[in-house]
């Protein structure tokens, strides 16, 4: 594939989305070679390229399969249907606990980065065949995650933040029900829930602003 002229700009300014865009700080050129041998393999794999949410999205008939992110300890290549992956070389690790579907491989340096390739390839190969074969990852719905009691008891106290609440979207109050329902101890719960009121009120989900 020929690259996305769009593409370029985020691998000399970044996403975009912090003051250290189109600086020498970017997170980008922390990776430059890593990230400019991942985009190889990337357009040789015969994804299309796309920019979205900023950073590099690549696509199979407008089906998003990989993204390209850069961060201050590593960049990496996330599968987003990366559950679905066989995983044989045990490389694959999970953005984060609550991680319902994609994977991605942490790149630290080029000499790392180069003895993956032909396991990156295999994957790229693995994760086009999955979106031609239409499989799709059965996500938990928000209605199946258990609502914190701490957030349960002031909702039915309050019924403003109540009917702000039911005005939410599934995805703004899985923020929510997570956030609050990650906290081990109960003072935690509680304090975070009392912090997100503000949010809710808004419509907003957690970290939105």
């Amino acid at each position: 594939m020929v690259p996305n002229p769009i593409v370029d700009e985020y691998f000399t300014d970044g996403c975009g989305r912090c003051p250290l865009a189109a600086t020498p700080e970017c997170k980008v050129h922390r990776w430059k070679d890593e990230l400019k041998l991942m985009r190889e393999l990337l357009l040789e794999s015969g994804l299309q390229e796309e920019r979205k949410w900023g950073v590099p999205c690549y696509t199979y008939k407008g089906k998003n399969v990989i993204l390209l992110g850069a961060f201050k300890e590593n960049c990496v290549i996330s599968f987003l249907k990366g559950v679905l992956l066989k995983d044989p070389k045990n490389v694959l690790e999970l953005p984060g606990e609550n991680s319902q579907s994609t994977r991605f491989i942490r790149i630290t340096s080029l000499k790392q980065l180069s003895k993956l390739v032909p396991t990156i390839k295999a994957y790229l190969q693995e994760a086009i065949l999955v979106e031609k074969s239409g499989q799709k990852v059965e996500l938990k719905k928000t209605e199946d995650y258990e609502v914190p009691s701490e957030l349960s008891a002031i909702l039915k106290k309050n019924a403003s933040l109540r009917k702000a609440w039911e005005k939410l979207t599934p995805g703004r109050k899985r923020s929510y029900l997570l956030h609050v329902g990650s906290a081990k101890q109960e003072a935690t719960r509680v304090s975070r829930v009392e912090k997100i009121i503000p949010g809710i009120m808004a419509g907003k989900g957690f970290g939105e602003r």
